[in-house]
């Protein structure tokens, strides 16, 4: 039964040497884009701690360091042969919304950001971490193990965000920087009324952007 399994573990993985060089890194993990989201995802507790004490001067720097690394990593994986893997579009996306979820949660607990708009982000991602388990289950071939099932070489599929959702991104890091600047800098009363005007804007897309994704359009199988 193991040498069976083995042998349909076989034909259905690409076997990673007779790709084309430009198609061999789509299957890797050790990657430069890769690491550096894994890095975001290691500070973003810290950044979250940050803010839950009232420390906003770090917690801003922090959070603006982890946004430009954002901007590398996606700047690596499009323009360096060999960086743009099908984990990283998966991992990519899991770093910013893990972050982006943080600062929101500790943000209303600070007395920032509204209640009701941070219910709304969290129940989306909770949706879309929930929708992309079970699509990866349904794209997925037999034989099933948690082995395979993380194997992005096994029935591979790719996080493709729609132009709402990358609308809705920017809309959300914006409004978690000028709302956590706002202590940092003092605010006047006008740059605080633009601050609730963009979180009703934000709120809108992020509704639009979630039902996009529970339609499947920004999951494809490879």
């Amino acid at each position: 039964m193991l040498r069976n399994f083995s042998s349909l573990e076989q034909k259905q993985s690409p076997k990673i040497e007779s790709l084309p060089p430009e198609e061999r890194g789509k299957y890797k993990v050790a990657t430069i884009p890769n690491a550096i989201c894994t890095a975001r995802i290691a500070a973003t507790p810290l950044i979250g701690y940050l803010v839950v004490q009232h420390n906003f001067t770090p917690a801003f720097v922090l959070f603006t360091v982890a946004g430009a690394t954002d901007l590398l990593d996606g700047f690596i994986a499009r323009n360096v042969p060999g960086q743009k893997s099908l984990l990283g579009s998966v991992l990519d996306p899991v770093a910013d919304k893990l972050l982006i979820s943080t600062m929101f949660i500790t943000m209303t607990y600070a007395g920032l950001i509204p209640l009701p708009l941070t219910s709304v982000v969290i129940l989306r991602d909770i949706c879309l971490i929930g929708g992309g388990f079970y699509k990866r289950y349904q794209v997925m071939s037999p034989p099933y193990s948690l082995s395979r099932f993380f194997n992005p070489q096994v029935s591979s599929m790719q996080v493709v965000p729609t132009m709402m959702s990358k609308i809705n991104t920017v809309l959300q890091i914006t409004l978690v920087a000028l709302s956590l600047s706002s202590p940092v800098f003092d605010f006047s009363t006008g740059a605080n009324d633009v601050i609730v005007g963009l979180g009703c804007i934000t709120g809108f897309t992020t509704i639009y952007s979630g039902l996009q994704y529970a339609s499947g359009k920004a999951i494809k199988k490879i």
